[in-house]
């Protein structure tokens, strides 16, 4: 059920409306939009009758959705999401370009790629603190010690924190020492994980899964969304296929398919998409000819000597050559995109 707000509804009629929401034993979640107010009902089993909320002061109407996603739909809101990130967004006008290694090695490390992002004018630093490995025995990150590092970084540059959290002690230290949580292609479909980190205040970059289809990789979010956290962004990483010459396939037709069903934005990863350091920038420049709101690449001081995916990792003269290519396509293309993406 989706419940809009007339125009010029009050903070008295919102309340009054998940007042009753509440009473029938549901959840009311509520989206604030430019022109409009929308509240979204959830934990409903089956339909919900539109007359509980026709004749509440300030409604406009009442709309059963049909589709198994509620909160991230369009319907709930039209316009774009635009997420707050520490001191920057990623949605908005700018494109999002979040930057730095795999995996935290040690300081030295860190802080060469951390000064290389933040000379690019990039807004965003990555770095994994906890690495999921294939195997039990290759590099598992430094954690709390990496953390730190992390916060370091932020005072240091200004910029703002985006790492992995595997678990919900990691989500808590996450959201301790950084910005953003990161949700990896291997827990996109971790729905206890998924809920815990929607119980927190921070965003969520959530990575799509390894084999995931569209309303897959939606509905995760929708599990963040469900528990009051609305601020998700959605990232496209690269599915497996049949293909052999990269590591993935990226699929950058999920980005304006994304655009059309949900106010989300979405970046893309290049690095994992790919798995190789030649593919990266072309990738990169694509991902934004095609709409996304972001980027997120690995780059590294020295890759011949890292001690994960170093094969995929940009040196910092790289990095600065994919920058300013894809901020020029960005301002080519932004306009345009963004009211194709409107009009439909």
């Amino acid at each position: 059920m989706l419940i809009v707000m007339k125009p010029d509804a009050l903070a008295s009629d919102v309340d009054k409306v998940l007042q009753v929401i509440e009473a029938l034993g549901f959840r009311g979640h509520t989206l604030p939009g430019e022109n409009r107010t929308a509240i979204g009902v959830t934990g409903n089993k089956g339909s919900v009758d539109p007359a509980h909320f026709e004749n509440l002061p300030g409604v406009a109407d009442a709309i059963r959705v049909t589709k198994p996603y509620k909160l991230i739909s369009k319907e709930l809101r039209p316009e774009k999401s635009v997420i707050t990130v520490g001191n920057a967004t990623i949605g908005g006008s700018e494109l999002a370009i979040i930057a730095g290694p795999c995996a935290l090695e040690n300081h030295d490390q860190v802080f060469a790629a951390a000064e290389a992002v933040a000379e690019s004018g990039a807004r965003f630093f990555r770095g994994g603190a906890f690495k999921p490995r294939t195997s039990p025995y290759a590099f598992q990150g430094l954690g709390i010690d990496g953390l730190k590092m992390l916060a370091d970084v932020r005072d240091q540059y200004g910029l703002n924190i985006v790492t992995e959290a595997m678990d919900e002690h990691g989500v808590d230290a996450v959201a301790e020492y950084g910005d953003c949580i990161q949700i990896g292609a291997r827990n996109m479909q971790n729905f206890s994980l998924l809920r815990y980190a929607g119980l927190t205040k921070k965003p969520v970059l959530l990575k799509r899964g390894l084999s995931a289809t569209l309303d897959e990789l939606l509905l995760a979010a929708e599990y963040i969304m469900a528990e009051g956290n609305y601020d998700v962004i959605l990232c496209e990483r690269g599915i497996r296929t049949f293909a052999d010459h990269a590591r993935n396939t990226i699929d950058l037709s999920i980005v304006p398919a994304v655009h059309r069903l949900t106010h989300l934005p979405i970046i893309v990863d290049p690095s994992h998409g790919t798995g190789h350091n030649y593919m990266v920038t072309p990738l990169a420049r694509a991902g934004v000819a095609v709409g996304a709101d972001g980027l997120i690449i690995e780059v590294h001081p020295k890759p011949e000597q890292a001690l994960c995916d170093g094969a995929q990792a940009l040196t910092p003269a790289q990095y600065a050559d994919l920058v300013s290519q894809v901020r020029a396509i960005y301002d080519l293309v932004a306009e345009p995109a963004h009211a194709f993406v409107e009009s439909n």
